[in-house]
């Protein structure tokens, strides 16, 4: 599988709520070994589909050296929270703190269609809540308190990346999911 180009801050794409996964078909393991195999090139902790241009509701994970995945994740959230450090393979380099739930039970499905249940906390917790965040069109900087946001927003518009030219418009793989590349 090839690694995909991953959008960038300012991409509609990473601001539309990505549509529930109805096919688990061989086009769906297609998309999320794309996004296991993109992730890892990164590096990162996490991929969730709008980052690579496809609007569905699938995220892939790499942390404590656990790789998986989930599809159309429904989460319940602990009340106590934690506070830390938090980026995105969409806003490179940049890292602010970012309170998020402390611990984490993810249920939803894997790519075979068979139901899974993800129970974390501390790290796995936060990619999690950030991945799901994307298939809801929200980015973590959405999270920040003002002033940390307002910071955050000065250092996007300083960034090298900020304004880089779009990728080519060009047929998905995965292009039968709706929203393509």
């Amino acid at each position: 599988m090839p690694i995909q180009t991953i959008r960038l801050f300012g991409d509609p794409v990473l601001r539309t709520k990505a549509d529930p996964v109805v096919d688990f078909d061989r086009e769906l393991r297609n998309l999320v070994k794309d996004l296991e195999e993109t992730m890892m090139d990164a590096p990162g902790a996490g991929l969730a589909a709008p980052q690579i241009g496809v609007g569905l509701r699938v995220f892939t994970y790499y942390v404590d050296g656990q790789l998986g995945h989930l599809i159309n994740p429904d989460l319940d959230l602990s009340v106590e929270e934690q506070d830390g450090g938090e980026g995105c393979l969409s806003l490179p380099d940049l890292v602010f703190d970012t309170k998020r739930a402390l611990r984490v039970v993810a249920k939803g499905f894997d790519q075979h269609g068979e139901p899974v249940t993800i129970e974390g906390s501390e790290l796995l917790a936060r990619c999690i809540q950030h991945e799901t965040d994307h298939l809801d069109g929200i980015l973590f900087i959405d999270r920040l308190d003002r002033e940390t946001r307002r910071l955050a927003l000065k250092a996007i518009r300083e960034a090298e990346w900020n304004g880089a030219a779009p990728p080519q418009v060009k047929v998905s793989p995965h292009a039968t999911f709706g929203r393509a590349v």
